[in-house]
């Protein structure tokens, strides 16, 4: 289990998949990560669409539900964590959706535009197909969004062309990078 951290949500807990499948981003690093995200958006609003790519539990679009982001959708190609989304969703009485299928297939025939992009996938993910992700992403349904990288310390992120990066942070084993 993990825990939302602040917002209509604070302090409830949600339900992460069994198993080694997912890796939850840890609390501390959510609450620097939102921590940074309220500073460089200026707050959530109603009108902010949030697309979590590689959801897992769906912790990350959640938390920016319950900071106010009007609605998020959740896309993981596993069934166990997609089931396990569903229920967390209907848990806190979320305005998101799931849509099992993998990130690539989704990016390509997206609905709808997004404000703000998670891209968290396995560290087994290369490099070069999250920043391919990104790319099409800010082509397509994302051109204006800001979006957050996770990935192990030891693997360095580099946005792809017509992405600025905005800054990165590490965490341990963890690092995060912001992008708009």
């Amino acid at each position: 289990m993990t825990r939302i951290i602040a917002g209509a949500y604070g302090g409830r807990r949600i339900e992460t998949p069994k198993g080694d499948s997912t890796r939850p981003t840890s609390d501390r690093v959510r609450e620097a990560m939102f921590s940074s995200l309220e500073s460089e958006l200026g707050g959530f609003d109603d009108e902010l669409r949030v697309l979590d790519l590689f959801a897992g539990s769906g912790a990350l679009g959640l938390e920016a539900l319950s900071r106010g982001a009007g609605s998020a959708v959740f896309v993981e190609s596993d069934q166990r964590a997609a089931t396990v989304i569903k229920a967390n969703i209907r848990l806190l009485g979320a305005n998101g959706s799931v849509v099992r299928m993998k990130a690539g297939p989704f990016v390509d025939q997206a609905d709808g535009r997004f404000g703000l992009v998670f891209i968290d996938p396995p560290y087994a993910v290369a490099t070069a197909v999250v920043a391919e992700l990104v790319r099409r992403l800010k082509a397509g349904r994302a051109a204006d969004a800001l979006f957050v990288v996770e990935r192990a310390t030891r693997d360095p992120f580099a946005w792809p062309e017509g992405v600025e990066g905005l800054r990165d942070k590490t965490y341990g084993e963890t690092s995060l990078w912001y992008g708009r």
